[in-house]
């Protein structure tokens, strides 16, 4: 979110890709970037974006998205100029194949998943709802497309609970689709990025457990700058800047690990 007092318009956490695309081939400047994001640090970049702005003066687009999808897009020709994606593979294959600048790439957050329902109290201070099969319908991302469904996938498999909770699965393409399931109530409960329930310190609605780290592989969120962004001044300066201490508070309060702590 803005600034209180801004006067800024804030920009959709989640924006449509090919929209963007299109908007983005008649307003490319030498000052502007078009960055992709992994759908659950969207509305952190856009926070980040924001202050960055105000200090640069540079302009920053973002299209946010699933980073399978995102991966996809971009090797097949999106113009993006970096990519913060949710894991550390894909930034790495990018390079891999030359289509990102290897010595650009930097872990940028360190995520955190939750258990959470929209419904106060159904969510137990130990996850014990998913054992006990208190609920219809569990929401989760796409392991396929998102780094968060591959770490909600091994949680369930260290507590043994895959084959019991399977068939109530429902499938989000990316961590944003999965939280609208429940937030609709389409699922009572998710296994959630952190960041999307997270404010001021807490769990601020419904009912949530905090997933132990241990349930899973640390979720090691990597950025990179992209060949088609080499020469941007606008993309190099937001890497970074996601390195201040400015930066630092806003990942931080938004419910991520600094890399390294």
């Amino acid at each position: 979110m803005p600034p209180p007092g801004s006067g800024r318009t804030p920009r959709p956490p989640a924006v449509l890709l090919c929209a963007v695309l299109l908007l983005w081939q008649g307003t490319a400047q030498a000052d502007a970037a078009l960055i992709a994001v992994a759908a659950n640090f969207a509305a952190t970049l856009d926070a980040i974006s924001t202050a960055f702005e105000q200090r640069s003066g540079h302009r920053i687009t973002l299209a946010s998205g699933s980073s399978g999808k995102i991966y996809a897009q971009i090797r097949h020709g999106a113009p993006f100029d970096a990519f913060f994606s949710a894991d550390q593979a894909k930034p790495a294959a990018l390079i891999a194949d030359g289509l990102a600048i290897a010595d650009s790439r930097r872990t940028y957050a360190l995520g955190a998943l939750v258990l959470w329902s929209a419904r106060p109290g159904l969510v137990d201070p130990d996850g014990q709802v998913l054992a006990q099969g208190r609920f219809r319908r569990l929401a989760l991302a796409n392991p396929r497309l998102a780094p968060y469904g591959v770490a909600a996938l091994e949680v369930l498999e260290s507590l043994n609970l895959v084959h019991s909770t399977r068939e109530r699965w429902v499938l989000g393409e990316n961590i944003a689709q999965a939280y609208q399931f429940v937030h609709s109530g389409n699922a009572d409960l998710g296994l959630l990025a952190r960041a999307q329930v997270w404010g001021d310190g807490r769990h601020t609605r419904g009912s949530a457990w905090p997933v132990p780290t241990s349930l899973h592989a640390p979720i090691r969120q990597d950025a990179v700058l992209l060949s088609a962004g080499r020469d941007n001044a606008a993309a190099r300066a937001l890497l970074d800047f996601v390195r201040s201490e400015q930066a630092r508070h806003i990942i931080e309060s938004q419910g991520y690990a600094w890399p390294g702590t």
